[in-house]
């Protein structure tokens, strides 16, 4: 017998989308079946606009939070049959909010548009999203592909962790040289390659299309980390399998939230949240629900955010070179990858929000930023990135402080590299003033006595 969704006395009402009474699902599967352009084929933004939208309980216009940990039903049949998988999320039944919460569920299908993949799954952090990829994807014995400039704990992870705990090894290689990725693989062996589509710290951007190639041509999977460029590039639309986010940096946009998210093809998303084998479900990443709807409310305007941010950086990029400095910017057509970027990447959304300059040594990247906070009070010295103030960090003595000097060295990070996220809070000729006058002070002679005196 068919479960009537009541209790105490009332009935469940049938979830309201945005749309309902224009928009036919049959119609969108339809479209894509016989190759009509469909709104979310060439913009991120219109991706997320075309996504359902949730309702509140009572008809607000925002969805309502979903805090419980376990769900009821009225007949013990139902119960059996959600644990045997016939009854799921899809159908509006929940079993545990480790498994699947609605609010959090929610949010996935807006990470699912964004990334333009049929599924997605959040977690509570970056690092949970990648630990548990990873996890699923290889057992004790397999082995890695992955590009020697990471973010450190994904270095530490693979490095380190990964061949200690797991018996699952690494080899790291120079992601833009593809002969060397393609005589890392090794057939039979090598279950992943894992790349940054925008490395951290030194901006190398991936060619994901010809990487995505060489990969599956030896049966490999790809993995792609697009922390460093949510709305710029989409990895699944260029090739890749499975892409990861921290959505504590330009998805949230504050601060304030560490949460990951989990964005691939519906098989494996499945298989990552099933019963038996799934290590987004055994492992427990879970993300808070009120985190999930914090999240669902600032995703509408990123594509705004992420577009100034990009504004802005090429604007200082291009102005801190004009001033002799030695700047590493995707959007400069000296970068190595400045083409590649501007053919893969999607149109209206620039090159990035993050920016390096070399400054050679630990002692003047140290100086150049307290000149910055102090002197001229433009940013903060702060590790991550997407936050609407500027943050810069020394990357060397801070977040690839796990790589060896030998590894950094191999990775291209200098002693001396100062990445920096830049932020749109202010009007730009103000924010490019006070970055000037510190860019200015620090190629004083007597830079060095004013730093000393503070």
């Amino acid at each position: 017998m068919a479960e009537i969704r009541t209790i105490r006395g009332f009935v469940y009402p049938k979830k309201r989308t945005a749309g309902a009474d224009e928009f036919d699902d049959d119609e969108v599967i339809k479209a894509k079946k016989s190759g009509l352009p469909t709104a979310w084929d060439n913009s991120p933004d219109a991706a997320l606009a075309s996504a359902r939208h949730e309702f509140g309980e009572h008809g607000g216009v925002n969805m309502s939070i979903e805090a419980s940990a376990t769900f009821t039903v009225m007949e013990p049949e139902t119960m059996r049959r959600m644990f045997t998988g016939e009854l799921g999320p899809d159908r509006d039944f929940f079993i545990y909010s480790r498994h699947f919460n609605p609010t959090v569920l929610s949010l996935g299908r807006q990470m699912a548009a964004l990334e333009g993949t049929e599924a997605a799954y959040c977690t509570s952090s970056g690092m949970s999203a990648i630990s548990c990829s990873l996890l699923q994807l290889c057992s004790s014995g397999d082995h890695v592909v992955a590009a020697t400039s990471l973010y450190g704990g994904t270095h530490a992870l693979l490095g380190e962790f990964l061949p200690r705990a797991c018996n699952i090894t690494t080899t790291f290689v120079n992601i833009t040289d593809h002969e060397a990725v393609k005589n890392a693989i090794v057939e039979g062996k090598t279950k992943v390659l894992y790349f940054e589509s925008v490395a951290n710290p030194t901006l190398t951007v991936a060619n994901i299309p010809e990487l995505s190639r060489i990969a599956h041509d030896k049966g490999v999977t790809v993995v792609v980390d697009n922390t460093f460029a949510p709305m710029v590039l989409s990895p699944i639309r260029l090739g890749a399998d499975l892409v990861i986010h921290s959505v504590s940096k330009f998805i949230s946009g504050a601060a304030d939230i560490i949460a990951g998210a989990v964005c691939g093809h519906a098989s494996l998303v499945n298989a990552m949240m099933g019963l038996h084998q799934g290590t987004l479900m055994l492992l427990g990443p879970t993300m808070n629900p009120k985190v999930a709807f914090e999240l669902s409310e600032r995703l509408p305007h990123l594509g705004l955010r992420m577009k100034e941010h990009c504004n802005r950086a090429l604007v200082y990029a291009t102005r801190m070179k004009k001033m002799g400095f030695k700047v590493i910017y995707p959007g400069l057509e000296d970068h190595p990858q400045h083409e590649l970027l501007k053919s893969i990447g999607n149109t209206e959304y620039g090159y990035g929000g993050l920016l390096c300059i070399d400054m050679e040594t630990e002692e003047r990247a140290n100086k150049l930023m307290y000149l910055l906070q102090n002197y001229s009070q433009f940013g903060f010295m702060a590790v991550s990135l997407g936050y609407y103030e500027t943050l810069m960090s020394c990357s060397g003595s801070s977040t690839s402080s796990e790589l060896s000097d030998e590894e950094k060295a191999l990775a291209g990070i200098s002693p001396g590299l100062v990445r920096m996220s830049v932020g749109y809070i202010g009007e730009l000729e103000q924010r490019w003033s006070q970055l000037e006058k510190a860019l200015t002070r620090m190629q004083d002679k007597d830079c060095d006595n004013l730093f000393n005196k503070n």
